[in-house]
């Protein structure tokens, strides 16, 4: 099996890049524009193997997709490439519409031609995995999932995005038969990842001391799912699942912002004691624009149809990233130093006249 990865230097895309080539033996080439948060030690051990390689480009050079598509000649793509911070998407959404819309229209017209050439096994096993958010679902009450009949309602720049892309991926298998399947998925975590968002931006908080700030009054609710997990999910979906559809991946654990906060900090504190209780650091802050109150997946017709679950529950998922960041300060320290030391993003700013 030979797949192309896009965003395959990020941090679910590595994940998804290792699974395939340490326990699938696939050949992988990975494209991706190498953004601030993509980091090339993330598939080193994928590389090490002989059987991945990583070309850096944008997905939305659209003339550069047809060339390398056409040249790699994949039997699968993997699309993960997007700008992914929501934070980041309020004081700066232009990114997110290029990347995520222009550019999965760009690399939808790539694949096509690619596709529209092939005959027989090769055209049809061919598959294009568009991969998204449940936050394009919008914010749930107290009670219910988001299931894949859930009507779309994306609050903030980056949900709309990848709402527009979700409909472009499904449009392009309607309208021109393209092998799309769509897939949605609930809150991420674990090792490699970017320390902008909430788990690795608290965890290494912690470790320095700093305050650990909560949005708000720390209810909001998501549901985590580890990423290796959801590693096993995207293959799985990429190869069994039914054009057309989409398919919600969720952990099945519901946690409020806050008891993940204290969460992490009962785990730091039992494997590496400090002064005081880190609890003693959270801080809140003012909530951010469009924050949406609850996300939860039902992956039923994932585990279903697929036979998929979940291996990680939160707690041993959590321990198992905690003790990643614990022994891998030589991958994250450059980053704080460099790229983003943990400062508040998200504010959004009035626009000038």
């Amino acid at each position: 099996m030979k797949v192309l990865v896009t965003g395959g230097a990020g941090f679910i895309g590595s994940a998804l890049v290792r699974h395939l080539v340490l326990e699938q033996g696939a050949e992988v080439v990975v494209v991706d524009k190498m953004t601030y948060a993509a980091n090339r030690a993330n598939i080193t051990p994928a590389e090490a193997t002989g059987n991945c390689r990583l070309i850096v480009e944008d997905i939305c050079n659209q003339p550069a997709m047809t060339e390398i598509i056409a040249r790699e000649a994949p039997q699968q793509i993997l699309h993960l490439a997007a700008e992914s911070h929501v934070d980041r998407s309020i004081s700066g959404p232009r990114d997110f519409v290029e990347t995520n819309v222009i550019g999965t229209y760009s690399l939808l017209e790539a694949a096509r031609a690619h596709w529209s050439g092939l005959s027989g096994e090769a055209r049809e096993n061919f598959r294009f995995l568009h991969v998204s958010t449940d936050e394009v679902y919008g914010s749930l009450g107290a009670d219910g999932l988001f299931e894949e009949t859930t009507p779309y309602d994306p609050s903030s720049p980056y949900s709309a995005s990848k709402a527009a892309s979700d409909h472009l991926a499904k449009a392009w298998f309607r309208t021109y038969g393209l092998p799309v399947v769509v897939s949605n998925c609930s809150n991420n975590y674990g090792p490699y990842h970017f320390p902008e968002k909430l788990i690795p931006l608290v965890i290494l908080n912690a470790l320095e001391g700093k305050e650990l700030p909560v949005y708000g009054d720390g209810s909001n609710v998501r549901d985590w799912l580890y990423v290796e997990d959801h590693a096993r999910a995207l293959s799985l979906i990429a190869t069994k699942g039914r054009l057309g559809e989409t398919y919600n991946v969720g952990g099945r654990n519901e946690r409020t912002n806050l008891q993940v906060v204290e969460r992490i900090c009962d785990e730091l504190d039992a494997v590496m004691p400090a002064e005081r209780p880190r609890r003693e650091l959270i801080k809140f802050v003012t909530d951010r624009p469009g924050h949406d109150h609850r996300y939860a997946i039902d992956a039923t017709k994932l585990e279903d149809e697929l036979g998929w679950r979940a291996q990680e529950n939160f707690e041993t998922g959590l321990a198992k990233t905690v003790r990643w960041y614990l022994d891998n300060a030589d991958w994250w320290t450059p980053l704080r130093k460099s790229v983003y030391s943990g400062e508040r993003l998200g504010l959004a700013e009035p626009q000038k006249a």
